[in-house]
C-alpha cells in the first residue's frame, strides 16, 4: 500500500479520520470531520500532530494526567532527564495551545502550579495507544535506525578517498 493510499485507510474519506477510539471535534459533518482535506494545509489532524510531535510536549501532558497539578519543581523530579529551561519552554507551549492551565497563587513567596484543560486531558487515550505502539514496535524502529546509520556511514566510507 503507497503512502497516499495509507493515508486515505487512516482517514477514511477526505477529510475524516477513522482512528478507533479517536476522539474527533465536531466539525460540520459530524464528530469526525476534521475541516479540511486530508492532504492540504488546512487538515485539523495537523493540529495534533505538531501538538505532540514535541519530544517533551506528550511527556508534561502525559504527568500532567497521571499526577494532577504540579509545580514546576515537583515535575522536574518526576520527568527525568528534562532541564528547567526545557520545561518551561513546553509548559509555555502547552498553554498557548490550550492544553494545560498555570495557576498562580498570591501567596509569600509566590507559588505556581498546572493542571491539564479538558483538551489536554483528551490526549492522555492517544498519548497511551502511542506507548503501546511503542512497546510493540519500538525495538524494530530502533533496529532500523541502527541498520541506517551504519549503511549510511558505509556509504560515506566508500565516497570518501583514503587518506
Amino acid at each position: 500500500m503507497g503512502d497516499a493510499e495509507s493515508l486515505r485507510s487512516l482517514h477514511g474519506p477526505v477529510g475524516t479520520v477513522g482512528v478507533a477510539g479517536a476522539v474527533g471535534a465536531a466539525g460540520p459533518d459530524g464528530p469526525d470531520d476534521l475541516g479540511g482535506d486530508v492532504f492540504a494545509a488546512d487538515c485539523r489532524a495537523r493540529i495534533a500532530f505538531e501538538v505532540i510531535a514535541n519530544r517533551w510536549d506528550s511527556v508534561v501532558v502525559y504527568v500532567l494526567g497521571e499526577q494532577g497539578p504540579m509545580r514546576p519543581r515537583a515535575m522536574l523530579a518526576r520527568i527525568g532527564g528534562i532541564s528547567p529551561k526545557v520545561l518551561n519552554d513546553a509548559l509555555r507551549r502547552l498553554e498557548y495551545n490550550g492544553l494545560v492551565e498555570r495557576r498562580r497563587y498570591a501567596e509569600s513567596p509566590p507559588r505556581v502550579d498546572y493542571t491539564l484543560t479538558a483538551a489536554g486531558a483528551a490526549l492522555i487515550g492517544p498519548i497511551r495507544a502511542l506507548g503501546a505502539w511503542s512497546a510493540v514496535h519500538g525495538d524494530a524502529v530502533l533496529a532500523a535506525q541502527e541498520r541506517f546509520a551504519t549503511e549510511d556511514a558505509d556509504r560515506a566510507a566508500r565516497r570518501s578517498p583514503p587518506a
